[in-house]
């Protein structure tokens, strides 16, 4: 960082940088910007900001980010409780939501099976899972996550898991690229690979893992 800058724009620039994509460069116009042209703006979103981390939280049901204890998809009684869609992130949710195709209820991973990066089942709240799907109701795991590596590997594991507990589990599949994020994929694409899931088979041999 440029020494010609003072020790708190330093300080703010480099905490910029924290944000997904944003490198040097970028954070050094975001600060200049906002201390330039809308100082009102740099208060509005440090004041969201600071109430956003203090209250925004993980649901305790499907871990989706709410101020709540239990999320609106999971206290809603127009929800389809037989149904769980399984997906990485709340980005996922919000995709799939905008389908328009899915009413059933979510569980969010905040991310996939990562050996290398220390994220396993626990990290996953994986035990959260298995208790819901333990608690019956269930008959159908819809596993959302993205076609990748990763992205496989969980499936396969909560669908192991689902077969355990004696439900269903299908993968969204027609129409979703390999390597495709969901929150990049159109509403439409969405809709018919929702429409378009298969279920997932597991070795009968792996369902007391």
């Amino acid at each position: 960082m440029s020494n010609a800058y003072s020790p708190l724009l330093n300080e703010l620039i480099q905490a910029l940088q924290c944000l997904p994509g944003v490198g040097a460069k970028s954070a050094q116009r975001m600060a200049f910007h906002l201390l330039d042209r809308d100082r009102e703006g740099a208060r509005r979103l440090s004041g969201t900001l600071d109430s956003a981390v203090r209250r925004i939280r993980h649901c305790d049901s499907c871990r989706m980010l709410t101020e709540d204890a239990i999320c609106r998809f999971c206290s809603s009684a127009q929800r389809d409780g037989s149904q769980i869609c399984v997906l990485e992130t709340p980005a996922d949710l919000l995709a799939i939501e905008s389908s328009g195709a899915y009413r059933g209820r979510y569980f969010v991973l905040m991310g996939h099976l990562s050996p290398i990066d220390g994220i396993g089942p626990s990290e996953l709240g994986l035990d959260l899972l298995e208790q819901r799907l333990a608690e019956g109701g269930v008959t159908e795991v819809v596993v959302a996550t993205s076609v990748t590596i990763e992205g496989d590997a969980t499936a396969h594991l909560i669908a192991t898991l689902a077969r355990k507990h004696g439900v269903n589990a299908s993968r969204i599949a027609y129409g979703v690229p390999v390597g495709g994020e969901l929150e990049y994929i159109d509403s439409g694409t969405l809709s018919r690979a929702l429409n378009g899931r298969r279920q997932i088979e597991t070795p009968p041999e792996e369902v007391g893992l």
